[in-house]
């Protein structure tokens, strides 16, 4: 019997295409994540319509943390805690600067490197496998930055 599983957050990832889904206002074509709002943030725009917008699957890294805390619930974690890696990665296409961590499968990332979107399993319950996504490191370019 196969498993069902399912995005952690389904109003915010999709899963079966590894897409994080943002909001775009009609009027402005502004791109919003997460997609928790119900109008136009554009203090420009004032428009109220908006629209789910896949957002892109590669960005470049902006800035990034490394956590050595275990966060409080709803937060899911293993035991033992591990630290992880929290990265700001920049998704030019769509104008936005997105959070998310880093796999622990992925080789360490650096300010500038080029990450790409994947799916990975959160935790398994009686409902089958939860599903979020992280970023690993994309080798299909690599900018060399400064120090």
């Amino acid at each position: 019997m196969t498993t069902p599983s399912r995005s952690a957050v389904p109003d915010w990832f999709d899963a079966s295409e590894t897409r994080l889904l943002g909001k775009a206002c009609t009027r402005c074509r502004s791109v919003f994540f997460p997609p928790t709002i119900d109008r136009c943030r554009n203090p420009r725009c004032g428009g109220d319509v908006l629209e789910t917008h896949p957002l892109s699957t590669r960005g470049r890294i902006w800035s990034w943390t490394r956590n050595h805390y275990k966060p409080p619930a709803p937060y899911v974690s293993g035991d033992p805690f591990e630290p992880y890696t929290v990265l700001a990665v920049e998704l030019e296409e769509d104008g936005l600067v997105v959070l998310g961590q880093l796999s622990p499968d992925s080789p360490p990332a650096n300010v500038g490197d080029m990450v790409s979107l994947r799916t990975e399993k959160l935790l398994e319950d009686e409902d089958g496998v939860q599903l979020v996504w992280r970023w690993t490191l994309d080798n299909s370019e690599t900018v060399e930055v400064a120090s």
